[in-house]
């Protein structure tokens, strides 16, 4: 069972690998060609708005509440109960994102008052950012469906094509940015419509795979069905429950708008690293064991359950620990090297690089919610993240509103970070309490040795990197071939030690 699992969660991760490779390359482009600065930052807000939406939608509380009702009917329904279900879900899903789609686009101006307020001190910043939002808005109705889409996928066993899905995105948005940009009177607009584009291409590259499965829907009203109301019924108060980090990055976004021209950027770029391990393992392993919890409640399984659970905690912090080690030590190192081009210079580095260190202190909380939260989830039980998640983004205005003073936009990330470690904490303590998850043997063990291989790796780090300074002052190509070495060498470090002290490969295989 865990060799499968990890068999489908490499296949997610290395489909994300690439997808976010490439993103990465489309954010050094927007680095070379705009910099940090109030185009980028209005750009960023036009694209986060609907971006959140479409984590809601498409990501959070959409597919939370559809793949465990799916795997109900896939196991306890007939075939063309199923169909009918995909056919309505549809229909009705498309319908409410037009309206959604159309009301975003018409109360544009409103959207940036409640979203970037401080934007109105700059008239030309405020028109800008509206302009942008009316083109970039439809890609929540596009987006949406795709991920509706990936969710039929996913549950059919199909995790690679939603998987990689995303890497259109970005050849789409840097195609944007070189070519159509510079033929624009505001070239910052072209990416708007890069965005526009990527929607309509990511929603008709998986048709075809829809129609492999035999699922390709017939798209029908079916807002009295039965199935329908089941999902929306979980749905809608997953809807704040799986998105907490989201709801918390946009209240940064709100409160950065006031700050310094740059700031939005800056957080931007930051969380971007962040999103990478997150991405590649976090949300691969959530993806994965979703289904595989959800079949595992509808066939009252419930020590594959917690087994399933303990594996992915096991993983999540093998890779989520070192993640942070080196995102913490490397995080001038990484961002001048991928990013310290044209209009992005040393001091826009220095400051990316301290609200990076401070995201990076809640990157094992991310993981790990994205780990506990289909635990409920699985049991069709949406209510319970979203207590903890309201507990958290409680905790997290008063944070930010503590740290914003004497931390500006290093205390916007650090107070997203401290209150993701309040979210898991939550969702760990209440799936014990419950008797849910039941750790298996073996875990103080398992930790002292994380920590050893994690210490060993971080000197290797620590000393390799050296002062800030010569990284910001080396050329591209030096700092470019100076951080592949660290990150060779760290690697190396941290597989070795691990090694050493005693962690084999085959004992997480097995769970």
């Amino acid at each position: 069972m865990s060799k499968a699992l990890l068999k489908s969660t490499g296949i997610v991760s290395a489909m994300t690998s690439l997808s976010r490779v490439t993103g990465f390359i489309r954010d050094m482009v927007y680095a070379q060609m705009f910099g940090a600065g109030s185009g980028t930052d209005a750009f960023f807000v036009a694209f986060r708005i609907p971006n959140l939406l479409r984590r809601l939608f498409a990501e959070g509380a959409f597919s939370q509440a559809f793949v465990p009702v799916f795997s109900e009917y896939q196991t306890q329904r007939s075939r063309e109960e199923l169909e009918e279900l995909v056919d309505q879900v549809a229909g009705t899903l498309g319908v409410i994102l037009l309206l959604i789609t159309a009301i975003g686009v018409l109360a544009a101006p409103v959207l940036i008052l409640l979203f970037a307020p401080g934007f109105t001190a700059d008239a030309g910043q405020y028109d800008l950012t509206v302009e942008m939002l009316r083109i970039t808005f439809p890609y929540l109705l596009f987006i949406s469906l795709t991920g509706f889409a990936g969710g039929v996928l996913n549950s059919c066993g199909k995790f690679a094509v939603p998987a990689v899905t995303p890497v259109l995105l970005n050849l789409t948005m840097i195609a944007a940015a070189l070519w159509l940009a510079p033929r624009m009177e505001r070239p910052v607009v072209g990416l708007a419509w890069g965005v526009f584009i990527a929607g309509i291409v990511q929603l008709v590259f998986q048709i075809p795979f829809l129609g492999q499965v035999k699922l390709l829907p017939r798209p029908r009203w079916g807002w009295a069905a039965q199935g329908v109301r089941q999902i929306l019924n979980l749905m809608l108060p997953a809807l704040f429950g799986s998105s907490v980090a989201q709801v918390n990055l946009l209240l940064n976004t709100v409160l950065a708008s006031f700050l310094v021209s740059g700031s939005v950027s800056w957080l931007y770029y930051s969380d971007r690293l962040v999103e990478f391990p997150l991405g590649i393992f976090g949300v691969a392993l959530g993806t994965v064991i979703l289904p595989k919890l959800s079949r595992h409640h509808a066939s009252a399984e419930a020590d594959h359950f917690s087994h399933t659970l303990d594996w992915a905690l096991r993983w999540a912090l093998l890779i989520g620990v070192p993640a942070t080690v080196a995102l913490i030590i490397l995080s001038g190192p990484i961002l001048s090297a991928l990013f310290q081009y044209g209009e992005f210079d040393a001091r826009d580095v220095i400051m990316s690089a301290r609200s990076l260190m401070a995201f990076t202190l809640g990157l094992i909380a991310f993981m790990l919610i994205k780990v506990l939260a289909p635990g409920f989830y699985a049991r069709q039980d949406t209510r319970s993240p979203v207590k903890y998640g309201l507990i958290a983004v409680g905790a997290n205005t008063v944070l930010v509103l503590i740290l914003i003073w004497p931390l500006a936009h290093t205390g916007l990330a650090l107070a997203t970070s401290l209150a993701a470690l309040i979210n898991a904490g939550l969702l760990f303590v209440n799936l014990r309490r419950r008797d849910i998850y039941q750790p298996r043997a073996g875990w103080v063990k398992f930790l002292v040795q994380l920590a050893a291989a994690n210490l060993a790796m971080g000197l290797v780090l620590w000393f390799g990197a050296g002062d800030w300074d010569t990284w910001t002052e080396a050329g591209a190509r030096e700092r470019l071939w100076r951080l592949s070495g660290l990150i060779a060498a760290g690697g190396g470090t941290y597989l070795l030690a691990a090694l050493v002290v005693g962690i084999r490969p085959r004992q997480l295989l097995h769970g």
